[in-house]
């Protein structure tokens, strides 16, 4: 766990250190790019036996998941460090849908069954089939029905755009049961399960619709607490993805940082003119700034130390706009090269865009900012002014 200096300082520990170092490690051995090229063209789109090492060997899947549980017994900072090494090497993997999601609401209900340690140890992957808007769960907009049928549960309805679906092993599905909204799990290979993948702009983070014809379920969480699980899920689902932005910015930074060193024009290195180092210098304090409002976050699920949602909707909000920054940049002070299929600048380019779509928009986390600080809700009728910041 990170320790706090003077009230207000944070750091992470000796043993955090470690753990990126380990991922780091990992991910340089086994999720390099031509991996990660040949992953996001195969169906399923990842490495199952690399999925599970990083389950079994590193433990990073369910870093924040009590040992009673199944996993590593660490914090959500935990997680997070290691997330950020991943989100750093572009890492293909239901990390969205299973770890982001699925695995933090098993671990805030209170009938996870079996599903967490099979998760956890990577031998099973998950989709959150959740309506959301910016990371705010709304159950009058839940499309799918819960019927009883003798012990169990049978569901009928359908969920657009589902992060992960496609390949995975268990959904967790959202749906309306005669005394309310519950959360269920769904084998996702039931024959009352259809899936339809849909084509993406990132490639690696694939998405389905999915439709329910009287799927066989099981309830995870009742009516009575399913409203805090979801919510709780979106949050740190929230929080890790501002951190998988700063880890694929500053991967961006570096290697744009290194280019900018060593390619010369008219003799000189093109980082010692001005236009480029002035926007590198930028692109250094939009990471610098997301790094802390994401990891502000990721300290305010774990202790409470601030309003979780405040501080959720900040991290989005400034993470999405730099990753989106920084990976624009990388494109332009590349050049020719960095147009070209061949080189990664385009992956992180389609992830940025990808991820600054998914629970919610850095406008539409700027909204909820407004309207926590102002307490008054946004006029949506209102015009909307351009920023110059992408979001």
């Amino acid at each position: 766990m990170a320790e706090m200096l003077g009230g207000t300082e944070y750091v992470f520990t000796e043993e955090q250190g470690q753990l990126r170092a380990a991922v780091r490690s990992f991910c340089a051995d086994h999720i390099g790019e031509s991996a990660v090229r040949e992953w996001m063209a195969s169906d399923p789109p990842f490495d199952a036996k690399v999925w599970a090492r990083l389950g079994t060997e590193l433990g990073v899947l369910g870093m924040a998941v009590p040992e009673s549980a199944g996993g590593a017994g660490g914090t959500l900072i935990d997680q997070a460090v290691a997330v950020e090494e991943l989100g750093a090497a572009l890492a293909c993997g239901p990390l969205f849908g299973t770890v982001y999601l699925a695995i933090p609401a098993l671990v805030a209900s209170s009938d996870s069954g079996d599903l967490l340690d099979a998760l956890v140890e990577g031998t099973r992957t998950a989709a959150f089939a959740v309506p959301e808007d910016a990371a705010t769960f709304d159950p009058s907009a839940v499309t799918v029905d819960a019927v009883r049928a003798g012990d169990g549960w049978t569901l009928t309805g359908s969920v657009e755009r589902v992060v992960d679906a496609g390949a995975a092993d268990v959904l967790l599905v959202a749906a309306t049961g005669p005394d309310g909204v519950g959360l269920y799990a769904v084998d996702a290979n039931d024959e009352g399960v259809q899936r339809v993948s849909l084509t993406t702009l990132d490639l690696t983070r694939p998405q389905a619709s999915v439709t329910l014809t009287g799927a066989p379920a099981r309830l995870v969480s009742g009516p009575e607490e399913a409203e805090r699980v979801v919510t709780h899920a979106l949050q740190v689902g929230a929080a890790l993805l501002a951190v998988e932005q700063v880890g694929a910015a500053q991967h961006l930074l570096n290697l744009t940082v290194d280019y900018a060193k060593n390619r010369l024009q008219f003799g000189r290195p093109i980082g010692s003119f001005q236009a480029v180092k002035h926007r590198l210098a930028d692109d250094l304090v939009a990471v610098e700034h997301a790094r802390s409002t994401a990891y502000h976050a990721v300290w305010a699920l774990t202790d409470g130390s601030d309003d979780p949602a405040l501080a959720v909707a900040i991290a989005q909000a400034t993470s999405s706009a730099a990753f989106v920054r920084v990976a624009t940049d990388t494109i332009q002070v590349h050049g020719g090269i960095g147009f070209t299929w061949e080189h990664q600048a385009h992956l992180y380019y389609k992830r940025a865009y990808t991820d600054a779509a998914l629970l919610g928009s850095a406008e539409a986390h700027r909204s909820r900012v407004a309207e926590f600080v102002l307490d008054v809700a946004p006029d949506k009728d209102a015009p909307r002014v351009a920023t110059g910041t992408p979001s």
